[in-house]
């Protein structure tokens, strides 16, 4: 069973943290079944420092419960610590000293976490156990902490190009000798299509949940209610060996075509062509040089163009990799930057999807079903409108930390304070990805069904995208007009008279004047200034 607990004294206890579970990560290198144990513990703090998606807890809880199972199986002595175990501390340390009281080991072995606030706790056991406790690195990421930090130096920014280009020529991946496959690096200019009208995307595997997995579900919907999200549905992987078949139908059914798409959107279509491991990776069930070169042999066998298996490793070997070293290399003074000032309260919908703007809709509300939203949803829709609407950075990055299965911040913060919202002032993105209702009108079929007129730029009826953006440059103009990468719009809106500025000015704050920050909703809906 899974909460039945190793009862011998050990020679090392190996704390194994809910994201690290892989076999052969480093503290397990060197395990001594005969000798060992290994310690995982189910923790309220860790399920609501914030208040986690309930798929995302149950996703975790499950992962860990499988994995013990799975070292139990070899011989492993594995203390497990249950949620509802009695006396259970309801923290690391107390779970940890808990069971350095129980065992008597002669050390303490783990692996760095993925956390800053987990990292700054792990200095204190070294500091208050009697034991010694040994820290290793990570060694499930393809850069290490180290190499990534020198890399980066003193650079006022850190471009994931370079980096990108770096790794590659580092791995071999997609490279013939020093140069790479097909005559250049990144082919992100062919991965912007549209999905047709009427397109119908594959579907995907669902994992049914076990005894094991149901049990958490049940333990998740009653310890953690109020939490985001719906429970109904889950599917994910929680074992290593659904999170390879999981890899293996994306490499077979979803890769040939996911470089077209992937930045494509369609209403009811949540997962498109997108891979959905990133909960699995996250939590060590895979690792990312194997997701990488299952990539890379699929497209040197001739099933899957270059520039759908290109773009599908730059996300892994590029950002993935390139958003935890730039968040180890720059915390904690990083996610204390506020480069554009913004303060707004995060609206209410963004927790109810209760708005008359369907892009936003449709994504918050598949959110809280799935635990999930693409890149492109959480980039230029929820997180573009907190970027033009100027929400502050800390309520934003929380909400993205909370509502997805795949959030830990080494990956949430930088992609959201940089990327999302450029609240780092450059260090990441060269600019803003600030636009217009526009572009989600190219890329989705999202505004053919909402209340408001993605053509119209001004009144009450104008999709709110359109006096947003130029609301957000003409409020920003002192920090941004100089950028070279928005000389075009900055010109644009030099043309624009006192007259059209004041509008654009009035629209916007008649608009976010309307936002309701707390969980109340007129006749079943927020007030938004949609006019009737």
């Amino acid at each position: 069973m899974a909460g039945r607990r190793a009862a011998r004294a050990a020679g090392t206890l190996r704390f194994v943290l809910g994201d690290q579970l892989h076999r052969r990560v480093s503290s397990l290198t060197d395990l001594d079944p005969d000798r060992d144990v290994v310690l995982l513990v189910e923790v309220e703090a860790e399920a609501t420092y914030v208040r986690h998606h309930k798929q995302k807890i149950a996703f975790l809880f499950s992962a860990m419960r499988h994995f013990a199972d799975e070292l139990r199986a070899e011989g492993v002595a594995v203390d497990y610590v249950r949620l509802d175990d009695a006396g259970n501390s309801g923290s690391f340390t107390g779970e940890l000293e808990r069971a350095v009281a129980r065992h008597r080991p002669d050390r303490v072995v783990v692996t760095e976490p993925g956390e800053w606030r987990v990292h700054e706790m792990m200095q204190g056991w070294r500091d208050d156990l009697a034991i010694p406790v040994e820290i290793r690195d990570d060694n499930r990421f393809l850069c290490p902490r180290a190499e990534f930090a020198a890399w980066a130096g003193d650079r006022r920014s850190l471009r994931m190009e370079t980096f990108y280009r770096g790794m590659r020529r580092r791995t071999g991946l997609l490279m013939e000798g020093a140069e790479p496959v097909g005559g250049q690096w990144n082919f992100d200019a062919e991965n912007r299509r549209r999905l047709p009208k009427g397109h119908v995307p594959p579907r995907r595997p669902g994992f049914a949940p076990d005894a094991i997995t149901q049990a958490v579900i049940d333990l998740v919907a009653a310890r953690f209610p109020d939490h985001f999200g719906s429970l109904d549905g889950f599917a994910w992987p929680v074992t290593r060996s659904d999170a390879l078949e999981a890899l293996r139908h994306f490499v077979a059914e979803c890769l040939p075509t996911f470089g077209d798409y992937q930045d494509a959107m369609q209403a009811g279509a949540p997962f498109l062509y997108h891979a959905l491991l990133a909960p699995a990776l996250n939590a060590g069930l895979l690792t990312p040089e194997e997701v990488c070169r299952a990539a890379e042999r699929a497209y040197r066998e001739g099933s899957v163009p270059l520039n759908c298996a290109e773009g599908f490793i730059r996300q892994i070997l590029g950002w993935r990799e390139y958003v935890r070293g730039l968040y180890w290399a720059r915390m904690p003074d990083y996610a204390r930057t506020n480069a554009l000032r913004a303060t707004r309260d995060l609206p209410w919908f963004y927790w109810s999807g209760a708005t008359p703007m369907n892009c936003l809709a449709h994504v918050i509300r598949d959110t809280r079903a799935h635990a999930y939203a693409h890149h492109i949803q959480r980039l230029m829709v929820t997180g573009n409108f907190a970027l033009i609407a100027g929400i502050e950075p800390a309520q934003v990055e929380e909400w993205y930390l909370v509502v997805f299965a795949d959030a830990f911040e080494w990956v949430e913060l930088p992609n959201v304070h940089g990327m999302v919202l450029w609240a780092d002032g450059g260090v990441m993105g060269s600019k803003p990805y600030a636009a217009s209702g526009a572009y989600i009108d190219r890329m989705s079929d999202y505004c053919g069904s909402c209340a408001y007129d993605v053509k119209r730029k001004a009144g009450p009826r104008a999709c709110p995208f359109n006096y947003l953006y130029w609301n957000f440059l003409i409020e920003n103009e002192d920090r941004l007009s100089g950028n070279p990468r928005l000389a075009m719009p900055y010109r644009t809106l030099a043309k624009m008279d006192a007259r059209r500025r004041g509008e654009i000015a009035a629209d916007a704050a008649r608009f976010l004047d309307g936002l309701s920050t707390q969980a109340r909703a007129p006749e079943g809906q927020l007030a938004l200034g949609l006019e009737p």
